[in-house]
């Protein structure tokens, strides 16, 4: 499960580089050093994609093409149980009570940038896989 896109840079004529993702036209952003472009790319990602988690909406499907930006691990995470619950069409409710907790720990599991323990992303994705092996 790797959440991978392809972005643009583009040199701005004042100085600096403009970073645009052609699959996610949300992940907007710029540096003045090329150095950063990368590391810029990557939190642009991150934000945009967490306006589709925050709407419950699907994920763009990513192209090919090169540079990529990948999101963290625990972002990849948090991405696949929003994926999983838009499949099987799950609220934070149902997913709650799947996974013997609050909807209050759901909405933080989903939220893109609260720091959630790995177990618990484990746990709740291990219960996708339980109902559907039922």
């Amino acid at each position: 499960m790797r959440y991978a896109y392809s972005y643009k840079v583009r040199p701005e004529p004042g100085g600096g580089f403009f970073i645009s993702f052609p699959d996610v036209p949300e992940a907007l952003t710029g540096t003045r050093y090329e150095a950063d472009v990368p590391c810029m790319a990557r939190d642009a990602l991150v934000a945009a994609l967490s306006f589709y988690t925050d709407g419950e909406r699907q994920l763009p499907a990513p192209s090919e093409g090169q540079p990529m930006a990948s999101v963290p691990i625990l972002i990849a995470l948090k991405l696949a149980v929003h994926k999983a619950m838009l499949a099987h069409s799950v609220s934070n409710v149902a997913l709650a009570k799947r996974a013997r907790t609050d909807e209050k720990a759901i909405r933080r599991i989903r939220d893109l940038f609260w720091a959630t323990e790995v177990e618990n992303l484990e746990f709740v994705l291990l219960s996708f896989k339980e109902k559907d092996d039922a």
